[in-house]
């Protein structure tokens, strides 16, 4: 009895679980969300509603090869919260495509720095706003020289 009670909840799941992936297809296709991916996350479409009500802001994360990565982050978004943001939107892509699935995030931040305008992000806890970091700004991502 017990064993068939399981084998009921583990349907009962699979259910949900294919209703839930087939309501965000559906949500997808709104024209607010339609710029997102269709394996989108919760966070993604919480991140995306909250830009749309003016509650968060893209930052243009740019790279030395060229390539530029929007994250969005809250407002008054911390240098700390703009690293784990970059941190999260680059997890998603490698695990979307297929690439390496783990960086050492230590080394990272170990080896590069952001920068705006010249200046360096340094401090973790000061907000984006003081270094006058505003929406769809951009930051560069560049490799610490040695000392």
């Amino acid at each position: 009895m017990a064993m068939m009670a399981e084998a009921e909840e583990e349907l009962a799941h699979a259910e949900v679980l294919e209703l839930f992936q087939a309501a965000l297809a559906r949500l997808v296709q709104d024209p607010l969300l339609c710029d997102l991916p269709p394996q989108v996350t919760a966070e993604e479409i919480g991140s995306q509603v909250a830009l749309e009500y003016g509650q968060a802001m893209t930052v243009r994360v740019c790279k030395a090869d060229g390539e530029t990565m929007p994250v969005v982050v809250v407002q008054n978004a911390s240098v700390l919260e703009l690293k784990k943001a970059l941190r999260r939107h680059v997890q998603l892509r490698q695990a979307r495509q297929g690439g390496v699935q783990h960086l050492s995030w230590k080394y990272i931040w170990r080896t590069y720095h952001l920068t705006y305008a010249g200046e360096k992000l340094a401090d973790d806890r000061k907000k984006l706003r003081e270094y006058g970091i505003r929406n769809r700004d951009e930051v560069n991502f560049i490799k610490k020289l040695r000392k």
